[in-house]
């Protein structure tokens, strides 16, 4: 019976990744090219690997190919990782939740800073000002944690109540990264280094330091308006650690969900039962410890990345064994993304609909 029944998944298995396979590859040959900035794409369901697949180059000098090794920033799902190495830390009893940022912070503004609590920066609703909005417009050099820290502090001005309401806020994840600092009195490379790339084997990951050589490296590049593709692998905001400065591949990545679907660091669906932000639209969605999600049934987490060189996009559903992982080294591949999961919704792909909603809610 056991024997029948592998035959059986292994069958199923193979039917689904023959369906998959020629219907993806045509979505990686029309927005790549062999000797152009590309992609990484890897979909498993059931724990079973359907497709898995690289395109395009790390770097239009060299010509290297994309492979499963090839680490890519991952822009705005670094934020996760921030939030894992604060739940680290609150598993330790390190900190809690619920303390005031003026406690890591005491010359940050008092009105502002006894308000915002660490639980609102983990989830989009402390009100504080978007760094990028007070920053100098004329900023050539580039902008570290620490710099956003200097930005906000002396303010009073919240765009609401803390906890109110969401809105997206690169500045709380910059905080998050500073406060990890703060507590374990490590660099915030180093701690996540120490306490989650190493114990899950990430052997290439690495959390960006300018001038620092990253391992098998993607190098970003953009499209102009006449189609032209050009370098563009950093910008003034580019060195922030906590809201994007996360470095990843196919390979490595791969093990970080398998963490997450088996607890591994930390219970993450028992923490986002309390550390939760209500998204307007669409109905039943959150945000919370890095993740926009929806929980109508089984926990869908998703969240996307993009910075003028690179995009990200990833879907997680730990019961179902569903995951979906699309890099690129190359700024503004919505339109890739959104023929992926068309893709995959078509084949009945299970739980894309909710990630079409949250995809559109990101946009």
């Amino acid at each position: 019976m056991k024997y029948g029944l592998f035959f059986g998944l292994t069958l199923i298995t193979s039917t689904a990744s023959a369906q998959l396979t020629p219907e993806l590859d045509a979505v990686l040959a029309a927005h790549t090219k062999p000797d152009q900035p590309g992609i990484a794409l890897k979909v498993e369901v059931n724990g079973h690997v359907l497709y898995e697949k690289s395109a395009g180059v790390i770097n239009t000098r060299s010509r290297k190919p994309i492979t499963s090794m090839t680490n890519f920033r991952m822009a705005s799902v670094s934020k996760q990782f921030t939030a894992m190495a604060i739940l680290l830390l609150e598993k330790q009893g390190k900190l809690s939740l619920t303390d005031p940022i003026r406690r890591f912070f005491p010359a940050f503004n008092q009105r502002a800073g006894d308000q915002v609590l660490i639980r609102h920066l983990l989830t989009h609703s402390s009100g504080l000002p978007d760094y990028e909005s007070v920053m100098n417009p004329d900023q050539k050099k580039q902008l570290l944690d620490a710099d956003i820290l200097n930005l906000l502090a002396p303010g009073d001005s919240l765009y609401f109540t803390p906890g109110t309401q969401f809105r997206y806020s690169n500045s709380g994840f910059c905080l998050l990264a500073l406060i990890v600092e703060k507590v374990s009195g490590q660099s915030f490379p180093s701690f996540v280094a120490q306490h989650i790339f190493a114990p899950l084997h990430m052997t290439g990951s690495r959390v960006y330091i300018p001038g620092k050589p990253l391992p098998d490296r993607a190098i970003g590049y953009a499209r102009n308006e006449a189609g032209v593709i050009y370098f563009s692998d950093q910008s003034v905001t580019s060195a922030t650690k906590g809201d994007g400065g996360v470095y990843t591949s196919l390979n490595d990545y791969q093990k970080w969900s398998n963490a997450l679907r088996n607890n591994t660091l930390i219970d993450l669906e028992a923490s986002l039962a309390s550390v939760r932000q209500p998204i307007p639209q669409p109905a039943g969605s959150f945000y919370g410890d890095g993740w926009f999600f929806t929980q109508s049934g089984e926990l869908v987490l998703f969240h996307s990345g993009s910075t003028c060189g690179f995009s990200t996009f990833v879907i997680h559903v730990p019961a179902k064994r569903l995951q979906v992982t699309f890099f690129s080294n190359l700024a503004n591949q919505d339109k890739a993304f959104s023929d992926v999961l068309q893709v995959l919704k078509t084949n009945g792909t299970p739980y894309i609909g909710n990630v079409m909603a949250l995809h559109q809610l990101t946009r």
